[in-house]
């Protein structure tokens, strides 16, 4: 089986809610889910003044790169990395071995904090993880991406 997740509006969707709980809970700035290529799959909170796309892929190349560190040391991975920073505390975990948990905080919150809420977070991202997987295996889930047709590409670079 292929590493690409097909993602699916309704497993999106629920991606989005535990995003949105996380942030909220751990009284974090900003939640990211990351695919392990780069990709920003879903975002909550403090959003708008970061820049998602290469925020994601530094992410995906960090833990690429704390991979590495592990072979060297005969570790599986580094299930969870913590830095910390003068403004803004950074918190990276490795969800049901095919995602990244990003969690952005401040003062406003703590570790212990951090730490517990993800620990149910990254509970209920595997469950939805092993639902994507099934319906990617089965294949007879329309993706997001199944209603475009042929017509509607050819229309959209035609206008």
């Amino acid at each position: 089986m292929s590493n690409q997740l097909v993602m699916y509006e309704e497993e999106l969707q629920q991606i989005s809610n535990i995003c949105d709980v996380l942030q909220r809970d751990s009284n974090a700035k900003a939640v990211l889910v990351i695919d392990k290529n780069g990709q920003a799959i879903a975002h909550s909170g403090e959003v708008e003044h970061l820049d998602v796309t290469s925020l994601s892929s530094l992410t995906a190349g960090n833990v690429a790169a704390t991979g590495g560190i592990a072979s060297l040391l005969a570790e599986k991975e580094f299930a969870g990395q913590f830095h910390e920073g003068e403004k803004t505390n950074v918190h990276i975990s490795i969800v049901g071995a095919r995602v990244i948990l990003l969690v952005l905080f401040d003062e406003r919150s703590s570790l212990g904090l951090v730490r517990l809420r993800v620990r149910k977070a990254a509970a209920e991202l595997t469950q939805v993880l092993e639902v994507l997987v099934k319906k990617s295996e089965a294949g007879n889930q329309p993706s997001v991406f199944a209603e475009i047709t042929d017509d509607d590409i050819d229309n959209l670079f035609n206008d």
